[in-house]
């Protein structure tokens, strides 16, 4: 008989009666693994204009091994050429690894992506005109996936409209080169919707932890499971290929509930250095906090520091305020991350869930180039399941980042001049969550800030503007948000802003600042001003060592 760790396999059968009978599998012979091969090896098998998808999430999941045995083989022999790259998250570290080796004109020829900022070197190829270049929304992408393999023409969802992402304004386009037509904005039942549209899969390169004898894929160790089913399931379902990067390979077979993959669907399997198999891009190679269970059910803050009092603390502090008890909540990565930090500090971690769009549940929220995991989660589930449940209006609170803010309210996330860095996870939860908060400094470029006595004082103002007459790209749209009937607060260090229907209302300036002249006058148009109350005393106080 053979046994996984002392625990005897056996097959149910049924029989004519309608009982189940178990039989044992002895004298079966588990096949090794004839899939594994070299990284060279599998690339070699990609063809020119072909459509491939990637998995990953910032550094985590990202098939590193593979991606550089592409660029690899392009830089060596110019081929393949003229790819199409689907992928879903951020995948890189703003450097050189995740889709940027990738990056390199003549290897890729349109690029669908759900993030460009941390793939500045591909994100340069769109701003140039150098590529075709689209942005979608993160959870549309990674929905796609399985709508791909599911042979539906496409993703039909209400996420992205009125956005830039609506062909009424871009469809998603990211520079002139680019054709439409990939998202069509339809009506069913009298109501509108976005159709994207499916593209056949090639060939997908994902990761897990392990391969067993049968090229099943496990992930006991990732910090998510991400997307890499709803790809495997597209590319071989299109006829395509699939090559699968692990850790490790297993002499027996995996028991079946752990299987993420199953190798039905994998071609080749390739067994990355540890060096290209990192668990984040953050530099350990494995944490295993990020795929434990919480240690206690009281949400004790595992003796993170606290943060220090600074803009950051003080935006963090405000918004954390607004986080309902028993909430379902999601923290954007950058200033939001501060949040959870503040809630440990509290003590409020067990009085709210905290998630992450890539799966976790519970715990608290890796940031940085870890950010996609969560320290002591309750849960891991896939992200386009993740996504759904967001779609759905799940969220009751969420908070995130603002880069531009203008009159009404609308808020630009994703490209500046000729920065591109793209929406994500962005317009996925902004459309649905309950309560939204945009954190933010009030100004960018060197602001620097100082709290004496409980009161704010402005340094040195940033040199950037962050409130503006009209934002550069339509991330979030404030008609749609008023339309579904949103809570929104804007969250900055020296003010508070709600939307409303007139535009953005000054609800509150911190202790210290003159309403007149380091806020209204500040703006390029004026707020709505009805009673403005001081930010709470508590958001300006020292943490607690």
């Amino acid at each position: 008989m053979v046994m996984f760790d002392g625990i005897a396999a056996a097959a149910i059968l049924r029989n004519g009666s309608g009982s189940d009978q178990p039989i044992t599998l002895e004298g079966v012979t588990v096949p090794h693994n004839t899939k594994q091969c070299r990284a060279d090896e599998a690339v070699a098998r990609i063809g020119d204009a072909q459509t491939i998808a990637t998995g990953g999430f910032v550094g985590a999941g990202v098939p590193e091994a593979l991606t550089c045995a592409l660029e690899r083989r392009f830089l060596e022999h110019g081929s393949p050429r003229d790819l199409t790259l689907v992928y879903a998250a951020g995948q890189g570290d703003g450097g050189v690894r995740g889709v940027n080796h990738l990056a390199h004109e003549g290897l890729v020829h349109r690029v669908i992506g759900g993030h460009w900022n941390l793939a500045p070197a591909m994100g340069r190829l769109a701003i140039e005109g150098k590529i075709e270049a689209y942005n979608f929304p993160q959870g549309v992408v990674c929905q796609l996936f399985r709508d791909i393999a599911a042979g539906r023409p496409g993703c039909i969802t209400h996420i992205g409209l009125e956005t830039f992402v609506d062909p009424i304004h871009s469809g998603g386009c990211l520079n002139a080169r680019t054709p439409p037509g990939l998202v069509e904005r339809i009506e069913l039942g009298g109501r509108a919707w976005l159709w994207y549209k499916s593209i056949p899969i090639h060939v997908g390169l994902i990761r897990a932890t392990a391969a067993d004898p049968h090229g099943n894929l496990i992930m006991d160790e990732e910090v998510l499971f991400g997307e890499m089913l709803p790809i495997a399931q597209a590319a071989h379902n299109c006829g395509g290929m699939v090559i699968a990067q692990v850790a490790r390979l297993d002499d027996r077979p995996a028991m079946p509930q752990q299987v993420r993959v199953p190798g039905i669907l994998v071609d080749h399997v390739v067994v990355a250095e540890p060096e290209e198999h990192p668990q984040t891009f953050a530099g350990t190679r494995f944490n295993p906090a990020f795929v434990a269970p919480p240690e206690s059910t009281d949400g004790s803050p595992l003796g993170l520091s606290p943060l220090p009092l600074d803009a950051r603390r003080i935006v963090a502090a405000r918004a954390c305020d607004e986080i309902p008890q028993g909430a379902i909540a999601n923290l954007g990565i950058g200033m939001p991350e501060g949040i959870a930090r503040i809630a440990a500090e509290r003590g409020w971690l067990g009085r709210f869930t905290l998630t992450v769009e890539s799966g976790p549940i519970g715990g608290i929220p890796a940031g940085g180039l870890s950010f996609g995991a969560s320290y002591h989660p309750q849960a891991i589930i896939d992200q386009p399941s993740q996504f759904d449940f967001y779609d759905g209006r799940g969220l009751d609170f969420a908070a995130l980042g603002a880069a531009q803010i203008d009159a009404e309210g609308n808020v630009n996330v994703s490209r500046f001049g000729n920065r591109l860095a793209g929406v994500g996870g962005f317009v996925n939860i902004t459309q649905t969550a309950k309560t939204l908060v945009f954190c933010g400094t009030f100004t960018a470029g060197g602001l620097e800030i100082v709290v004496e006595g409980g009161r704010l004082r402005i340094v040195r103002e940033g040199s950037a503007a962050k409130f503006v007459p009209q934002v550069e790209h339509l991330s979030f749209s404030a008609k749609y948000s008023r339309s579904i009937g949103q809570e929104v607060l804007y969250v900055t260090e020296r003010a508070v802003f709600r939307l409303t229907d007139e535009g953005l209302e000054l609800l509150e300036v911190a202790p210290g600042i003159d309403i007149e002249k380091q806020v209204v006058q500040a703006m390029p148009f004026r707020p709505v001003i009805r009673s403005v109350r001081p930010m709470p005393a508590h958001v300006f106080m020292p943490p607690a060592l």
